[in-house]
């Protein structure tokens, strides 16, 4: 049976990537650091289940918004915690729930009760929601949710 399997490319900075992240998620290993003449070609490594693979290919190309991670998140302290870890260090806050990492890769830290406040049959609930997440930058479950109650 065949794997799938993101395969990151970076400049020079896979490994410390694969570190970081493995430091910010609590299920994740480090799970092959493999070099070339005394440095760092690629990382594999995992988190949270799923199996990751780095590669330091050099400058040329860099990560943009059309690939990102999505993050369930079941509270807010996780939304928190997560979004801290992964803006520290020269990352960037983004609109509604997204982000960069101080490698430029792009993150979706998101509440799992979203999803099923937009897409509630009520068009009103749903729509005060959608308006409330498109003035954050990092998701507020509290604020989102006296949205879709409307108080």
């Amino acid at each position: 049976m065949p794997t799938i399997t993101p395969f990151l490319w970076f400049d020079t900075q896979a490994e410390e990537a694969m570190n970081l992240y493995t430091s910010i998620f609590n299920r994740s290993k480090v799970m092959a650091v493999n070099r070339a003449q005394g440095k760092v070609m690629s990382v594999e490594f995992e988190l949270e289940g799923q199996k990751f693979m780095g590669l330091n290919a050099g400058p040329l190309y860099k990560f943009n918004e059309a690939v990102s991670f999505f993050v369930a998140c079941e509270t807010q302290q996780e939304i928190d915690e997560l979004w801290a870890k992964l803006t520290a260090g020269g990352g960037e806050p983004g609109r509604c729930g997204w982000l960069k990492d101080r490698f430029g890769l792009s993150w979706q830290v998101i509440p799992t009760a979203l999803s099923r406040m937009l897409g509630d049959q009520d068009a009103a609930k749903a729509g005060r929601v959608m308006q409330a997440m498109l003035q954050m930058n990092r998701l507020d479950l509290g604020t989102l949710q006296r949205a879709y109650d409307g108080a």
